[in-house]
């Protein structure tokens, strides 16, 4: 049984998300059937993208105009070390999987999410579209970057092969409502928040954070990257990727104050230097888009706000990833 978000009679188009449960797909979903348009929200409950038979099946029975690859295997850097084989190997099937259909069903615009980690460890700042390639790769998350390398390849591969109009998106690190809040794999942002919110409650006086605290980060609300998707989806054609980011950067340490400052933590921070920092800075260059009139609405200490009493409301609930 599908998800149909939204059907009316002002309906324009059909959207088919990928991932329609997580993050992204739910930011989705609700910002594309505010424009009214078709949305299927399928997740996997539905089907299984690693499954070739049943990814054909569905989008050939539904025949979407427009297709966005939400659904990823992701992880913050300890789950990127320890499943390196399940990073690459899951996120290359089910991008080829959902591609290989979607031409099938003649589907007019695929939108692929990637991620900024596709980017050289060490590359300029701000990260321009043409720095990909240019380097070597951040060794703790290069599974999960290469294949989303692999998945700009291919959608370029269909345009120039098959002339389609498909597109890739490079997102920022993403935070908001139904993040993983998960203790083992989840990223640095909601996993600040759990922690911080747990100490508060059990008053426990010291939180222990992995690295130096050093590296710089960019942080964007998952509604703002929803609201860049339905202008893509109605305005580019490309085969150079895009970046969508805040334009404004953290210091993780800086990014663990405001939290905690935020939750009401008193205590004192460890920072464990023995665990990777990871990509010392990324801030990506969000030219482009903003060249085509978008602006992201969602300043970080609000947005994290929203996303706090969000986490609160809903981790009794028994749907939270925790």
């Amino acid at each position: 049984m599908l998800i149909l978000v939204m059907l009316n009679n002002k309906a324009k188009l059909k959207v088919f998300i990928a991932g329609g449960n997580g993050m992204v797909g739910r930011s989705l979903a609700r910002a594309f059937s505010q424009k009214y348009y078709e949305v299927y929200q399928i997740t996997r409950s539905h089907v299984d993208f690693l499954d070739k038979t049943k990814t054909h099946e569905i989008i050939l029975n539904i025949r979407p105009d427009i297709v966005i690859d939400a659904a990823a295997k992701v992880g913050g850097i300890r789950a990127n070390n320890l499943f390196k084989v399940q990073f690459l190997q899951e996120n290359l099937i089910m991008q080829i999987n959902l591609m290989d259909a979607s031409h099938l069903a003649n589907v007019k615009k695929f939108i692929f999410l990637g991620s900024s980690c596709i980017y050289p460890r060490n590359c300029g700042q701000p990260i321009k579209e043409e720095y990909l390639l240019t380097g070597q790769l951040e060794p703790t998350n290069s599974s999960y970057a290469i294949a989303k390398i692999a998945g700009i390849e291919l959608i370029n591969s269909y345009r120039k092969q098959y002339s389609r109009s498909w597109i890739s998106v490079m997102p920022t690190n993403l935070y908001g409502p139904f993040d993983n809040f998960s203790k083992d794999d989840s990223h640095v942002l909601p996993a600040m928040i759990r922690k911080f919110l747990e100490a508060v409650e059990n008053k426990t006086n010291i939180v222990e954070l992995w690295g130096s605290g050093k590296p710089l980060r960019e942080f964007l609300h998952v509604d703002d990257l929803a609201s860049a998707i339905v202008l893509l989806s109605q305005v580019y054609d490309s085969e150079l990727h895009i970046n969508v980011g805040s334009g404004q950067e953290i210091s993780i340490a800086n990014l663990a104050k405001l939290i905690s400052e935020i939750v009401g933590f008193k205590g004192e921070i460890f920072w464990n230097t023995r665990m990777p920092d990871g990509t010392p800075r990324k801030v990506l260059d969000s030219y482009a888009i903003r060249d085509l009139g978008w602006e992201p609405l969602i300043n970080l200490e609000s947005g994290i706000r929203r996303t706090v009493d969000w986490y609160k409301d809903n981790r009794q609930s028994g749907g939270l990833r925790i």
